[in-house]
């Protein structure tokens, strides 16, 4: 089968790899119809190299449909259509029945004290192969995969892989009182989605704040009250648009590669040039992230304000303005989505009707084979790329 793989810092490519088999009672294969590039993808694509190797099949968004199972399934059927989530969760350990899919101890990588295996992202999370591919096995079939209805477009399901529960956790973490206000940094898929999510479930002022025009533009066009980051400025805007305290709750949508922060950003490109084992230690033990966002995020919540986070951090030696925090009398609420723990909530939303807006979400639809320029055009902010979706 064809496959994006990756081979280096920025380099990834389509390659004709073997095809997944059933090795478990439980396995399910499935023919992947639409599968979507995240913004965490770029984490691998530019700094999480050293914990990658080459030939890793990328991708954590796929849905399509069931070609084969294996004997012990009996939830789902060749011919039934999947969403599969990115965690790789089996739904019935003391961590899943708790609603924290993202920490399940049935795939939890003890070897390097981390949360549940992810689908293609990184030895640290089992270097599972991923989505972005033609077929894809996936483990528990019985509880892991996401059966939705035939008929509706892909796009109306292929968010609840992370999109739609990243956002909704994002924003439940957040917990905007009723008629409340939010701020989200960073308006790329999740942030955006976060925006729409949170009018939803009624927050009355939703500010986003991006450095793109073309971002700002769509989230204006859904009712964002959007706010371009222009340095020191972007505090009194918002504080204005707050009654001089500061939203009830920020999103930081952005994580470790923040735009600023030059001396992190130089650590980050430096470590990518070291050996793989010397540059994983290294990154392991004094990695530092871009907390430009964050910083940003801790100096515009009002007192006694929650931040939420959902970009990806990676670093082991951020420092935090703790006293900051403790003096504002900040919650701090992260972590990975747990998906299955919100898809009662979502499943409704895009089957029955859409009020999120997912049927237009996408700015790009691809052909996989066109992967590798993608991967480019979305790092660069290029073409007005939001979300991209590739058809294997």
């Amino acid at each position: 089968m064809k496959a994006l793989t990756w081979h280096g810092t920025a380099d990834v490519r389509i390659d004709t790899v073997a095809d997944p088999v059933i090795q478990g009672p439980t396995d399910v294969i499935i023919k992947v119809t639409s599968t979507g590039l995240c913004g965490s993808d770029l984490h691998l694509y530019q700094v999480f190299g050293p914990f990658l190797e080459e030939g890793d099949i990328l991708g954590h968004e796929p849905m399509g449909i069931i070609v084969e199972t294996g004997p012990d399934v009996t939830a789902v059927q060749p011919g039934d259509r999947v969403v599969v989530p990115f965690n790789v969760s089996c739904g019935t350990c003391f961590m899943c029945v708790r609603g924290l899919h993202s920490q399940c101890e049935t795939t939890q990588v003890r070897e390097h004290g981390m949360g549940a295996s992810l689908f293609g992202y990184t030895k640290l999370y089992g270097q599972v192969p991923g989505g972005q591919a033609e077929y894809l096995r996936v483990p528990f079939g019985n509880t892991l995969p996401i059966k939705v209805p035939d008929g509706p477009p892909d796009d109306r399901f292929v968010y609840l892989s992370d999109v739609l529960p990243t956002a909704w956790q994002a924003v439940q973490y957040a917990d905007v009182p009723p008629g409340g206000s939010l701020a989200v940094l960073g308006l790329g898929p999740i942030g955006d989605m976060c925006t729409r999510i949170a009018a939803h479930l009624g927050a009355d002022t939703v500010i986003g704040i991006d450095l793109v025009p073309e971002r700002l533009e769509r989230a204006a066009r859904h009712g964002v009250r959007a706010v371009e980051l222009d340095g020191d400025g972007v505090v009194a805007t918002v504080q204005d648009m707050t009654d001089g305290r500061g939203p009830d709750a920020v999103i930081d949508a952005v994580g470790l590669e923040a735009h600023g922060a030059p001396l992190a950003a130089g650590a980050q490109k430096l470590t990518g040039l070291l050996p793989g084992p010397m540059a994983a230690a290294l990154m392991r033990r004094y990695g530092v992230d871009r907390l430009s966002a964050l910083h940003l995020a801790i100096e515009l919540v009002r007192r006694g304000g929650t931040i939420s986070l959902s970009g990806v951090y990676g670093g082991m030696a951020d420092p935090m303005p703790l006293l900051t925090l403790f003096d504002k009398q900040i919650q701090l609420r992260m972590g990975q989505a747990n998906v299955w723990r919100w898809v009662d909530d979502l499943l409704p939303l895009v089957r029955d009707g859409d009020p999120l807006g997912v049927e237009d979400f996408a700015t790009h639809r691809l052909p996989l084979a066109d992967a590798p320029h993608a991967y480019a055009m979305f790092q660069k902010k290029q073409d007005c790329a939001v979300k991209v979706l590739f058809t294997p």
